[in-house]
């Protein structure tokens, strides 16, 4: 494990060295670190955003306890972390089960921009590649980017599609795409570079919603093919 600073008043917790080699383990890590912080309710922190190998912790330096002129908020928290941290292993289970969240997908021509250039990448009849992205069980190993844009992991290996050369000014809410090696869903009309290959009528992101976003780090996603009809009436 490894501390390190993030400006002046935040921290990067860096609880696994490599996400590729097992994502759910390395998953399951940075989850379990991250309840035992929040667990933990540090006078101070302001925070704490999982990503794929680290926990970034946010604080006020004003209000973190110190031995003294001598020691930095920031040494005196890596010290709190490391003891909150220490002792059990870091891929122990979380508490609780993920979730299994189900998003209906259409893959429309009109919604998937570039299914033909991410079939003809993979070499796979576009239906075969709709079969097998809607098929694959996902985790989310992250929320960024955008509020509520989730980065899931479990693309199938050989439906992997490098992102677009060109980003794209604007994608479409909704839009579910491939990125490299992960699959997201865009949760609000942005700018993006990743392979568009068709688009929920979910709303991923809704202030009125609490918590706003739909998915959350270590939830489980299915996609569900719809048809064309299906999403018009799910958008109503």
């Amino acid at each position: 494990m490894e501390i390190v600073p993030l400006g002046d008043s935040a921290l990067i917790v860096r609880v696994i060295e490599n996400f590729a080699d097992d994502p759910d383990a390395s998953l399951n890590a940075v989850l379990a670190a991250l309840r035992r912080l929040e667990n933990a309710a540090i006078p101070g922190v302001i925070e704490l955003a999982p990503a794929y190998t680290t926990v970034a912790l946010f604080y006020d330096p004003a209000r973190i306890e110190t031995d003294g002129p001598a020691t930095s908020p920031f040494d005196a928290l890596k010290t709190r972390i490391e003891n909150i941290l220490a002792g059990r292993s870091m891929r122990i289970a979380t508490a609780a089960m993920p979730r299994t969240v189900e998003i209906p997908v259409c893959y429309d021509a009109e919604f998937a921009l570039d299914l033909d250039h991410v079939a003809a990448h993979v070499g796979l009849p576009a239906a075969e590649l709709i079969r097998r992205h809607a098929n694959a069980p996902y985790r989310v190993a992250c929320v960024g980017f955008i509020a509520g844009f989730p980065f899931l992991s479990g693309l199938p290996r050989e439906l992997a599609t490098p992102r677009r050369a060109a980003p794209r000014k604007e994608i479409p809410a909704g839009s579910v795409a491939i990125g490299g090696a992960q699959t997201g869903v865009y949760p609000r009309k942005s700018p993006g570079g990743w392979n568009v290959i068709g688009r929920t009528p979910l709303r991923l992101f809704d202030v009125q919603r609490k918590p706003p976003p739909l998915l959350q780090a270590g939830d489980r996603v299915r996609f569900r093919e719809i048809s064309r009809e299906e999403f018009d009436t799910l958008s109503r």
